[in-house]
């Protein structure tokens, strides 16, 4: 259905060159070197072009999987959450506005009429909530669908805008449970080995997710074998929608890098949507979640930082950025070792 390009192989070679050509040790820059070789693939010419207008998408949502208490906050914290992002004043605004990120929340499938807030926030809104997984189905036929469709429209409207890099963020009480539920369908793991704490919920609600975890994944059996059959099952809206965004990314070919528990288990999604559409992601860091290391490591992807985080909302992918800027510095900036003679 999709057709992805692929990065350039040429200027990946071509940065390798560079970089083993400039005024240090062979290989000296470690990490640095991988990704200044990725972004240069990425963008097709070396160095790199500058990571000047980066972006994040918070994506929104509530989940009826709530009801069986497997967060320590309650359901209506997201819609607060909204207006808070709105406001400037969370912690994706603050450290978004350190790297001159933008950040934008979309109002997917939050529980709430959020009377008053603008009118764009809302205009993709596919539905209040979601059904409780460990019951019943996450959404109504095509629902998943539609959220897709949404995401490849958010991220079409973000890089015709004139993005250089997007983060998927997210916003959603519930979210862990959720994803949990989604990686171990995808890669057949137990839901004892996916299941972490989320927003800090002890042994005992840990055990309790787990539980409903495995309810959920006996009551929707073999669906998993279709990625929007298993959206519709186990996922949200919201899930959908960062699924979307990710794969029109790839489509598009900008960067993107990818944030915690949430846009690991989307990514997973989105590859199976779309193959390939992985050579366009980054993994911005490690979450504490145990489903989001299993994401990535079956994405192959290696986080960049790790720093013990699991806010969400595109939080540690921003601190990402100084990095990959970096990275993209010492193929622009550094000198050559033949300039020395």
């Amino acid at each position: 259905m999709f057709t992805i390009p692929t990065p350039d192989k040429d200027a990946y070679a071509a940065a390798r060159t560079r970089l083993d050509g400039l005024v240090k040790p062979l290989g000296s820059l470690g990490r640095l070197e991988d990704l200044a070789a990725w972004l240069s693939a990425a963008h097709g010419c070396v160095p790199p072009r500058e990571l000047a207008d980066v972006r994040v998408v918070v994506f929104a949502g509530d989940h009826g999987v709530t009801r069986s208490a497997v967060s320590a906050y309650p359901r209506e914290i997201t819609a607060a959450m909204v207006r808070v992002f709105l406001a400037g004043k969370s912690g994706v605004n603050v450290l978004a506005r350190l790297v001159g990120a933008k950040v934008r929340v979309v109002d997917i499938a939050v529980d709430d009429d959020l009377d008053g807030v603008p009118g764009e926030v809302l205009a993709h809104k596919i539905r209040r909530s979601s059904g409780s997984i460990d019951v019943e189905d996450a959404l109504e036929p095509g629902e998943a669908e539609r959220a897709f469709e949404a995401g490849r429209t958010i991220a079409d409207a973000e890089i015709d805008g004139g993005a250089d890099l997007l983060i998927p963020g997210d916003m959603g009480i519930g979210n862990t449970t959720v994803c949990a539920a989604l990686v171990a369908a995808l890669l057949g793991s137990p839901a004892e080995d996916v299941v972490g704490t989320g927003t800090g919920v002890g042994e005992e609600g840990r055990a309790l997710k787990v539980a409903v975890v495995e309810a959920a994944l006996a009551r929707a059996g073999s669906r998993a074998g279709s990625p929007f059959e298993l959206l519709t099952a186990l996922g949200s809206a919201c899930a959908a929608a960062t699924a979307g965004f990710l794969v029109q990314a790839a489509v598009r070919g900008v960067p993107v890098l990818l944030d915690g528990v949430f846009s690991g288990a989307a990514a997973l999604l989105a590859r199976e949507i779309a193959p390939g559409a992985e050579q366009w992601w980054l993994a911005g860091h490690k979450s504490t979640e145990p489903s989001q290391a299993l994401a990535l490591k079956a994405l192959s992807l290696e986080p960049i930082l790790d720093f013990g985080l699991r806010l969400g909302e595109g939080s540690g992918a921003v601190q990402a950025v100084p990095t990959l800027r970096a990275a993209r510095a010492i193929l622009a900036d550094m000198g050559l070792l033949a300039d020395l003679a």
